[in-house]
């Protein structure tokens, strides 16, 4: 009896366990019924992450442009650790560029400004500016501005200011028009064959000696 019991069982599991899987629907396939009405979407269109479209225009930034006032274009060139604008100073102040970049004792260089000379004028100007704060510690703890070049030359190059300067070369034809730069980057070709390009348009040596100094 135990035994015919357990064989039923059996039986019964097996049938069980051979029916397809459960389907949502009993609707057959082609009979034409239409499938049953999507959920509501009352929610729609919202997203869960509170960064994107639920977060208020005032709190997301990127939400305050448009396409009548797009985002601005970042800046070209490295970033400075001080924020400069030559804009601002060569071109509205119209601050001539011997001002903060004065020549060495012999003329031959020209100065990159450190906080105690920026401190000149910056000591009761805009003093409530994060640039100008940060420019004053460096002064107060004298330190060195880590200032980042846009413009250097490898060192077997020479270079003289003065005797460009006094051929009636500008900073400009070098540099670019950084009068009109708020973040300044590197516009001219400074490599050999943009140099001796430029001395051959202005009828200048382009003897070797003349930037390698090979005879001394």
């Amino acid at each position: 009896m135990i035994g015919s019991l357990r064989i039923l069982a059996l039986v019964v599991a097996t049938a069980f366990w051979a029916q397809p899987p459960f389907q949502t629907s009993t609707t057959p396939a082609g009979s034409g019924s239409t499938a049953p009405a999507p959920a509501s979407n009352q929610n729609a269109g919202k997203s869960e992450s509170p960064n994107t479209a639920t977060m208020p225009p005032a709190s997301n930034p990127a939400a305050q442009y448009t396409a009548e006032n797009p985002a601005p274009a970042p800046l070209e060139g490295p970033v400075q650790p001080i924020p400069f604008s030559h804009k601002q100073h060569a071109g509205t102040l119209q601050l001539p560029c011997e001002f903060c970049h004065t020549p060495s004792r012999t003329g031959e260089t020209v100065k990159i400004p450190q906080a105690a000379m920026c401190m000149q004028c910056h000591e009761t100007m805009a003093t409530n500016d994060p640039g100008v704060q940060k420019l004053a510690s460096y002064a107060k703890d004298n330190k060195t501005i880590p200032w980042v070049r846009v413009y250097e030359l490898p060192s077997f190059v020479s270079f003289s200011h003065k005797r460009h300067l006094k051929a009636g070369a500008t900073c400009q034809q070098c540099h670019g028009p950084v009068a009109e730069r708020v973040q300044l980057y590197q516009e001219s070709d400074i490599s050999m064959t943009g140099c001796m390009n430029c001395h051959r348009a202005k009828n200048a040596s382009i003897g070797c000696n003349t930037c390698h100094m090979i005879d001394q």
